[in-house]
């Protein structure tokens, strides 16, 4: 077993609510339970319904790549390290955000540039 195996697992599960989430929100967009209004206002309004769903869709599909990128990185051993400056990820950091790849410090200054 890895130092990071229960932080493995805790990803798996997070991969698996984020699966369901995004079935569901696919069944909502291809409005599988009931088609579009015949109402033009309402049609409009579940349009943009549609557009929300579809930006909460891509924001999920880019933590589960996140996700998988950091069960491989537990996996090759790179699980911890600063994608950036190679230093040890604060364990808090890991705790509240567990694919972080970045430590604190290198994220922040990526975000400013």
């Amino acid at each position: 077993m890895t130092e990071y195996q229960d932080v493995r697992n805790h990803l798996i599960n997070m991969l698996e609510e984020l699966d369901d989430r995004l079935g569901k929100i696919t069944d909502d967009v291809k409005h599988i339970d009931k088609p579009l209004e015949q109402d033009f206002s309402e049609q409009a309004t579940e349009v943009a319904n549609d557009e929300v769903l579809d930006a909460l869709g891509n924001a999920a599909r880019d933590e589960v790549e996140k996700i998988k990128q950091a069960i491989s990185r537990i996996d090759d051993g790179s699980y911890g390290i600063c994608l950036t400056c190679g230093e040890p990820i604060r364990k808090e950091r890991l705790l509240a955000l567990p694919y972080a790849n970045r430590c604190i410090h290198c994220a922040e200054r990526n975000e400013h540039h």
